[in-house]
């Protein structure tokens, strides 16, 4: 029986709409070995959306999102707007999506691949086997809390203000999706947050600490931000699974991501309850090398695997697809940011090729 999927795709700006290509022939290839029908409708976010409607997130795109069955988001942002009010600028269309989808949960995992332990800047001891989870609360804290903005003082000075704001139902389902996942990796979850000054993080730990009688299975810790950004670097394989609020996620889940050497080569995904989730590289737009053959797939192509394995749940396309991967790795072939001595240097086109190749 043929398992029928809408997928919306956002090729966004920059390099994005190369990778995504690479991607979409990725999905069809697979879906063909595992009797899968793909449906792709693309639509306009970011620095493409602003262009073409003034907005960086047009109602229809969302609408487009919300009726598909996951959504393949590639890159946005650019130089180009940067000089844009901020309720205009590409980033706000993707807050923008993940609130108008209620996604909560972003899911970055950190995994070191054995073929690119020397692109890592930190010594291959300290590296090696390093496979990390962090999930990062979206949709609360202190990129969304109330009040916020810059206001004018009754001495004339200007003051900016941005509110850090939790509630114990925002803190109660993050860490409840991070339990979940550390079930199904090795049953350890660390909480990061700031209790010894903020009452907001004391807050999130009173709630994770509580949740966790009902995971007695699951090793429960807790560390102050700046204790885990210093672990992260010392000693990154003492971590499984991460889970912290949204501006320390947002911090800690790139220093997570350097660790592998590129964030050319990770994916993540966003998700909600019963919601369509977005699956999108770590990495950024890349204005500077769009239209040169010259971008990293491997971290779009993951991300496809991702929606295979979290969001439609075909765990057995999602392995194909990772295998294909860990397959051209084997073989040599590197895009620039990863290229090492001894190894096949290759554009982004010549790395599709390679994974179509790998998959037949």
């Amino acid at each position: 029986m043929t398992n029928s999927y809408r997928i919306t795709l956002l090729p966004g700006d920059g390099i994005g709409p190369e990778i995504i290509a690479v991607a979409v022939e990725i999905l069809k290839a697979v879906g063909k070995q595992c009797d899968i029908e793909f449906t792709f409708t693309e639509a306009l976010m970011g620095g493409a959306a602003i262009e073409a409607t003034g907005e960086p997130l047009p109602q229809a795109t969302l609408e487009t999102c919300r009726e598909s069955d996951a959504v393949l988001l590639a890159a946005i942002g650019g130089y180009k707007w940067d000089h844009l009010p901020r309720h205009q600028r590409p980033e706000t269309g993707l807050l923008g999506l993940r609130a108008g989808l209620e996604l909560f949960a972003n899911l970055r995992p950190a995994k070191i691949l054995p073929q690119l332990v020397d692109a890592s800047p930190l010594k291959g001891e300290i590296v090696e086997g390093v496979d990390i989870m962090v999930v990062r609360e979206l949709t609360g804290g202190v990129y969304f809390g109330e009040p916020k903005g810059i206001f004018r003082t009754e001495t004339g000075q200007q003051r900016g203000v941005n509110t850090m704001a939790y509630t114990d139902a925002e803190v109660d389902r993050i860490a409840k999706v991070a339990f979940e996942i550390a079930q199904k990796r090795n049953r350890q979850l660390c909480s990061v947050d700031k209790a010894n000054v903020l009452e907001v993080s004391q807050l999130w730990r009173d709630r994770v600490s509580a949740l966790s009688s009902s995971y007695p299975e699951i090793e429960l810790s807790h560390l102050y931000v700046d204790n885990a950004a210093m672990q992260l670097v010392r000693a990154p394989k003492q971590f499984d699974t991460i889970v912290t609020g949204n501006l320390f996620g947002d911090i800690l889940s790139d220093a997570a991501a350097m660790l592998t050497g590129s964030i050319g080569m990770l994916p993540s995904a966003s998700m909600g309850e019963g919601k369509p989730a977005v699956f999108e590289p770590v990495h950024g737009s890349a204005p500077d090398i769009a239209g040169e053959d010259k971008a990293n797939p491997l971290a779009q192509v993951l991300s496809a695997a991702m929606m295979l394995r979290y969001g439609l749940d075909e765990a057995t396309a999602a392995d194909k697809i990772e295998q294909a991967v860990f397959q051209v790795l084997d073989q040599g072939y590197r895009t620039g940011d990863i290229m090492s001595d001894g190894m096949t240097f290759v554009g982004c086109q010549q790395m599709g090729e390679a994974l179509l190749k790998a998959l037949s």
